[in-house]
């Protein structure tokens, strides 16, 4: 039979099973890497080992023809997407600190900082307008 535990043992319990903010940065970071490694192997395999487009009509590597590869390719880019817009999101009062900061030396008042819903502003502000650029590009 358990033992029943008050709330500080429950909360000093429940903390221990928990993983960490670092933790998941440090994984998601090792996801990041991984990626990115895998894109440009299947950028160099894509570049070198097949002749261009329409020509390399037939050809096939380890049973994958160049479509495939192009598809490997284009799915390891979505991943690695993904996995940036979710670095972002974890660190995304850390980027609104910065461009409230970059704002406010902008305008001269480099002693005060806006405060956390003024920063979410700026920082949602500069979402918008690469969303913009991305969209107008």
């Amino acid at each position: 039979m358990r033992k029943k535990l008050n709330p500080k043992e429950q909360a000093r319990h429940r903390t221990n099973r928990s993983v960490s903010l670092t933790t998941i940065n440090f994984w998601l970071d090792v996801s990041l890497l991984l990626l990115f490694l895998a894109m440009v192997w299947a950028l160099f395999v894509l570049r070198f080992v097949f002749p261009a487009g329409p020509n390399a009509d037939g050809w096939s590597l380890w049973g994958v023809s160049y479509i495939g590869w192009v598809d490997i390719q284009f799915t390891l880019t979505c991943l690695f997407a993904l996995a940036v817009l979710v670095h972002v999101m974890l660190h995304w009062k850390w980027v609104c600190g910065v461009v409230a900061s970059f704002v406010a030396s902008w305008r001269g008042r480099k002693k005060t900082l806006p405060d956390d819903g003024i920063r979410t502003i700026y920082g949602v502000g500069l979402l918008i307008v690469i969303v913009n650029v991305l969209g107008l590009a």
